[in-house]
């Protein structure tokens, strides 16, 4: 489990195919501190660490995953956003985020509002996902609080510190970004598709 705050950032040092998988080299501040068999979310993926060297660690991602999550897209010099799961005796400051990637959403705009920047993503609806205003989302990982609510799309405000940290300073209009979208709303919906 993780709470989407962004430990650090990652670069994609290379990128190994073996057969209908990817093989993902990661060079980052904690990736020697990483041990094999560890989750790690990358872009708001739980992904397992199978080999660390020095300062990379590697991570593999099977089909599927590849199939449901932007990281088939990823390039030798991309940008990751990285957390290490929850600890049991630290604070929780996001909310509960399980790195497992719904869907993706493509970034729609980009607005400066002088000082802090809004996003607007947009998203099928025909996996009746849903968001709520000032509910909880997860963007590659990100922890962060919907401002805007619509059938298809949802925007969230972001302030300079999450710019600086994580690799929404790289997603411009265009961009294809992972989505996670909150687990007791979709319990929720869950609960009430089956009361129908």
């Amino acid at each position: 489990m993780f709470t989407g705050i962004i430990e650090t950032l990652g670069v994609v040092k290379s990128i190994q195919r073996d057969q209908s998988n990817i093989h993902f080299h990661i060079e980052s501040a904690i990736s020697n501190e990483l041990k094999i068999d560890q989750s790690v979310s990358h872009n708001g993926v739980c992904l397992t660490v199978v080999d660390v060297q020095g300062n990379q660690h590697v991570v593999t991602a099977i089909d599927e995953t590849l199939q449901k999550t932007n990281l088939g897209a990823l390039n030798p010099g991309d940008i990751v956003n990285l957390e290490r799961c929850t600890q049991a005796n630290g604070r929780f400051d996001g909310h509960i985020v399980q790195g497992h990637v719904d869907q993706t959403a493509v970034c729609i705009e980009r607005i400066d509002q002088n000082g802090s920047w809004l996003f607007t993503f947009q998203y099928d609806s025909s996996q009746n996902n849903i968001t709520v205003e000032k509910g909880s989302i997860t963007v590659n990982g990100i922890s962060l609080t919907v401002v805007n609510s619509q059938n298809d799309r949802f925007s969230v405000a972001i302030i300079p510190y999450t710019i600086e940290h994580t690799n929404l300073q790289q997603v411009q209009v265009g961009t294809t970004v992972n989505i996670e979208f909150d687990i007791v709303g979709k319990y929720i919906a869950k609960l009430m598709a089956l009361r129908n």
